[in-house]
């Protein structure tokens, strides 16, 4: 684990591995997550000749805390990462809740980040023709439903679900997650997929709820930028039997997202996405 010192006093955890000459492929991590190293994408970075760069957001690990940040915020945290290890170009991808802060990359770093990718990757909120918590499973739609009221009514909720993960063996997971793993999902629940996903949780709530409770208040306001405004190639990949991000945010994002190219997975999940790995950091280092 290393880290970075943010202009502004906070420090940034993240892992770095791969040839020092390859371009850096910026991993966001799902929420809740954390700065984990996941072999198979570490694996596929390396076959491609990328170097792997996965920071924690604030408040995941030992990465401080930003309360009230916004997705938007992602951008000057991975510049400052970036500067810090030398690098003036970098692709971007994002798993799950990391999928809004890779678009932010596109959005707002634009020349510096080459090309951005979203995994399984949430919607805006607050966007017309999406309904947001239409099919996923009930942990989001209460989790989702006390976001939109407020810091208030969130962080019960979390601290609760965060003790619950916090413990759970990799065996007991897909018991914890409950309603939000599909069938694929759940037949995607082992090996090293399982191994991190277990791994990446207990780190993720291991310091405090913070990183998860401010993802999910960023997600149900502004982001910070137009989607359809952004000139960095995009690749977004979803998955019909999603039951954490449903399949119409993948749908809304390829219709919004200026440039996008869409990839629609038939008979995948969320997880099983990362069975597939390899694909999508191909399509990433294509673009360089």
């Amino acid at each position: 684990m290393e880290f970075v010192q943010l202009a502004d006093g906070r420090k940034l955890e993240y892992l770095i591995e791969g040839p020092a000459d390859g371009i850096p492929l910026v991993f966001h991590h799902g929420t809740p997550g954390a700065a984990v190293r996941f072999a198979p994408l570490a694996e596929a970075a390396e076959r491609h000749g990328l170097r792997l760069v996965s920071p924690g957001r604030p408040g995941y690990g030992a990465s401080t805390p930003q309360p009230g940040r916004s997705i938007s915020d992602v951008a000057a945290d991975v510049s400052s990462l970036m500067d810090a290890i030398g690098a003036d170009r970098f692709l971007s991808l994002g798993l799950s809740g990391g999928g809004p802060h890779s678009l932010a990359c596109a959005a707002l770093l634009s020349g510096r980040c080459i090309a951005a990718a979203t995994l399984a990757g949430v919607g805006p909120a607050n966007a017309d023709g999406l309904d947001f918590v239409a099919g996923m499973g009930e942990e989001n739609v209460a989790e989702f439903g006390a976001a939109f009221k407020g810091r208030a009514a969130l962080e019960p909720l979390i601290e609760e679900q965060s003790s619950e993960l916090a413990g759970a063996a990799p065996e007991d997971l897909a018991a914890a997650f409950g309603d939000l793993v599909s069938e694929v999902d759940k037949a995607a629940m082992t090996g090293p997929i399982l191994d991190w996903l277990a791994a990446s949780a207990r780190r993720s709530v291991a310091e405090s709820i913070a990183g998860w409770r401010d993802d999910d208040l960023a997600f149900v306001k502004d982001w910070g930028f137009r989607l359809d405004r952004i000139m960095t190639p995009v690749a977004i990949w979803q998955g019909d039997q999603d039951r954490m991000v449903p399949e119409a945010h993948g749908h809304w994002l390829a219709a919004h997202v200026s440039g996008g190219t869409f990839h629609f997975e038939a008979g995948e999940g969320h997880l099983s996405l990362l069975n597939g790995i390899d694909r999508v950091v191909a399509d990433l280092a294509y673009t360089t």
